[in-house]
């Protein structure tokens, strides 16, 4: 065989080979989602963030469990003027405040509860975190909850004691972010809609669709970022609304939802838990960067959420709503467009 020959089977050889594995890169970047990862999930578009606290947030999350913020009187309703708030408007479809994310949902009959938190701690342990309001309506008040809709697992939106409560576990449908849907199989639940980011699943005439938010997820040692985290679009026959559960900004993510699902009759944007920012934590919204969630997805109207509830943060507990009215205001919003429900407050829906 003359060197030319051997030469030109070379080269061949090499340029199959270059070919085949340019074929495997392809395959595998369209087969993957880019925000899988082998070892779980992450932010795309990545935002930055360090998640490394310190000894300071914990201990002044420490110190939180033992001195709570006065409340403003009118920031909570009693249990028994919210639930007669909720009677009063029983055939209708509403929104109720129950606290932090956790919000009751009426559309045409149907009960959906977001991001359950009703116990004392937002914490596996024995202290750490603690609310300084009770829940606007008790676990033992709610109505029948229909469907249970979950954002991620963190403690104050994925409450353990209340999921394993509930009563009605064989009727009730649990629609969740992957690698969630163990949580609740394991405790007895069987009607559970696993999705990924841009999946969707048909309850009843509701259509839930997962959308990207920018956080992460865990809830103990080990577990960082192996169950999803997203944001929730709920269409219906009555209105289409848009629930944030809890996201840091991106400058390029929201946008894109617009484009696809826009517009929304209301948002429940997350306005707190940003005072973090000092320890180098970017993974929740300022007041300021929830209403341009809200602009950028082409939202009617914008709901304040996750605020109020409980210390996770350095802001001044008062501060965010203050500071979301006047940023909704100077970006065009109306007063009646702006939503600063008081806790366990009941509102019809807007629709569409």
């Amino acid at each position: 065989m003359t060197n030319l020959t051997k030469f030109s089977k070379l080269f061949v050889w090499i340029l199959m080979l270059s070919i085949q594995t340019s074929l495997a890169e392809s395959t595998s970047d369209t087969a993957i989602p880019k925000h899988h990862t082998e070892g779980g999930f992450r932010n795309f578009p990545v935002v930055e963030d360090n998640s490394d606290l310190g000894i300071k947030f914990y201990w002044k999350r420490f110190i939180s469990s033992f001195s709570h913020p006065d409340v403003p009187e009118n920031h909570v309703l009693s249990e028994d003027k919210a639930l007669e708030l909720y009677e009063a408007l029983r055939d209708e479809n509403t929104i109720t405040w129950i606290g932090q994310s956790t919000l009751l949902i009426k559309i045409n009959g149907v009960t959906i509860l977001t991001d359950p938190y009703f116990s004392k701690l937002a914490s596996p342990l024995v202290v750490g975190p603690e609310r300084f309001v009770e829940p606007g309506i008790s676990s033992e008040a709610l109505p029948n909850i229909d469907i249970i809709l979950i954002s991620h697992n963190h403690y104050d939106h994925l409450d353990e004691t209340f999921i394993d409560a509930l009563p009605n576990k064989a009727e009730v449908h649990v629609v969740v972010p992957l690698e969630l849907e163990t949580f609740f199989s394991k405790r007895g639940y069987s009607n559970i809609h696993k999705l990924d980011w841009y999946e969707s699943v048909n309850i009843g005439d509701i259509v839930f669709t997962s959308l990207p938010t920018v956080h992460y997820s865990g809830r103990g040692m080990g577990d960082k970022n192996k169950s999803l985290w997203c944001s929730w679009a709920i269409s219906s026959s009555v209105g289409k609304y848009y629930f944030i559960g809890d996201s840091a900004y991106s400058a390029t993510l929201f946008k894109e939802v617009g484009e696809k699902f826009a517009p929304f009759d209301l948002a429940m944007v997350a306005i707190g838990t940003y005072g973090n920012r000092k320890y180098g934590v970017n993974n929740h919204t300022t007041p300021e960067e929830a209403v341009m969630i809200g602009r950028e997805i082409n939202a009617k109207a914008l709901m304040g959420i996750h605020w109020g509830t409980i210390d996770l943060s350095d802001e001044d507990p008062w501060e965010p709503p203050k500071r979301f009215l006047n940023s909704a205001t100077e970006s065009g919003y109306s007063s009646e467009s702006v939503w600063l429900l008081k806790i366990g407050e009941t509102r019809r829906l807007p629709q569409k």
